[in-house]
């Protein structure tokens, strides 16, 4: 794990307030499924921080419209500190997926549909099995296909 994303990790889970739902397992499974999703095209740097940054500004574990938005807006915050090292770039496209990794089904970028795809292939957690047609990825529509939910599910 990169230094930056393990500070970041830390950091955003001492943080955190709320229940176990949006927490430091499912970050931790995003980041799982992005190492998992990686192919050269994707930036992995925005991957991983975005793991641990998309659902970190929630006020809710339910129904919260606008996590996203307030996740893109708290890393300009954490440019000068955690985020220094970053290029301006990289920034731009995290703040990206964290903005729309609720509401746009594809975006044509593979770093960011790679964000979109490891959020969704975690959704069994919440009882919801990932449909591969949802996915943004070749990669990850494969592995949704052959995910055994059921047994993640425990059913």
């Amino acid at each position: 794990m990169h230094p930056i994303i393990e500070k970041i990790r830390r950091y955003v889970h001492a943080q955190w307030t709320l229940g176990a739902v949006h927490g430091i397992r499912h970050w931790d499974r995003v980041y799982e499924n992005d190492q998992k999703l990686l192919t050269p095209d994707v930036n992995p740097l925005v991957v991983e921080l975005f793991a641990y940054l998309h659902d970190s500004c929630r006020v809710d574990d339910g129904e919260d419209s606008y996590h996203g938005q307030r996740a893109a807006e708290w890393i300009e915050i954490l440019r000068p500190t955690f985020l220094k090292d970053v290029p301006d770039d990289d920034i731009r496209l995290l703040q990206e997926a964290c903005r729309l990794h609720t509401t746009v089904a594809k975006t044509g970028n593979p770093t960011i549909d790679t964000c979109f795809d490891a959020d969704r292939l975690d959704l069994w957690r919440v009882g919801i099995v990932p449909d591969p047609e949802k996915m943004a990825t070749e990669k990850g529509k494969e592995i949704a296909r052959h995910t055994d939910y059921d047994s993640l599910m425990g059913l």
